[in-house]
């Protein structure tokens, strides 16, 4: 175990974050850049002092579990995570990926997304943020709870998740939610959340069973969307994706042509707030 090492790369790495990149609110009165150790702790469930003195150089080795919960309320990528556990003498995790908060890198792309419609989904199809103008057109997808936060699963269980999309673009929309999962679970085929979802998929969906079956690929894209909006009628729009360098989460902007009604669309939703109940 390093310990210089060890306790450099996590005052780095903690005075790397901001606190809006933890969802924490910055204070007229705070002074110091980064992030306090106090805060760090209470992001990793542990006492402040237990982190302090390994910052310090102090204390006992640090578990696997421990390290652990500090890479994840350092919001550490994958790559920093197995540093993190090398530093300690331990062998690194399988990389298995991480879904319950947003990296910071693509956080702050997202949060300069004022004009368009914009979420992050993480590799299950589950929505981890989304900003305002994407809830006026697509209704609030960070609402669901369990397995029904993952597109896939509403979209092959719930019949109310296709009411946006025209009946003749489900064919072609359910394909693409099928491939998108298999391309997830082939990534990680150890993945516990992965593997649960299509198991129960599998069970429940005859319709997905069938496209499951034939084995569907498709490349990381975002294809066009034709979305029936119970305020506005039809908007056909376009989609990009960024996708983070784990390829655990992707940031998608939905536009629409420049003049075309689409636009118009958009712009009267953005002013008029007809949000979707």
């Amino acid at each position: 175990m390093d310990r210089v090492e060890l306790a450099d790369f996590l005052r780095t790495r903690r005075e790397a974050l901001q606190p809006e990149d933890v969802g924490l609110l910055r204070t007229r009165r705070r002074r110091i850049g980064g992030l306090r150790r106090e805060e760090v702790a209470a992001l990793s469930n542990m006492s402040t002092d237990y982190y302090s003195r390994i910052e310090q150089q102090r204390g006992p080795r640090p578990s696997e579990q421990m390290l652990a919960a500090i890479a994840q309320g350092l919001r550490l990528t994958l790559d920093e995570r197995d540093h993190l556990f090398r530093l300690v003498g331990y062998a690194t995790p399988q990389r298995v990926a991480r879904t319950d908060h947003v990296n910071p890198g693509m956080l702050a792309i997202f949060q300069r997304m004022e004009d368009s419609p914009a979420q992050i989904i993480n590799h299950l199809g589950e929505t981890l943020a989304q900003n305002r103008y994407s809830t006026l057109l697509i209704g609030d997808q960070t609402r669901h709870a369990g397995m029904a936060r993952a597109l896939a699963y509403r979209w092959f269980t719930d019949p109310a998740e296709r009411k946006l999309f025209p009946a003749e673009d489900h064919a072609r929309h359910s394909r693409t939610v099928a491939a998108q999962l298999r391309g997830a679970h082939g990534r990680d085929l150890a993945d516990p959340r992965t593997g649960a979802l299509v198991n129960t998929l599998l069970r429940t969906s005859k319709e997905f069973a069938e496209i499951w079956s034939e084995h569907p690929v498709i490349g990381r894209y975002c294809e066009p969307k034709r979305i029936n909006h119970p305020r506005v009628g039809s908007l056909d729009l376009h989609g990009q994706s960024l996708i983070d360098p784990d390829q655990s989460q992707i940031l998608t902007v939905f536009t629409a042509s420049p003049g075309s009604e689409g636009q118009e669309k958009l712009q009267f939703l953005a002013l008029r707030g007809g949000q979707l109940v």
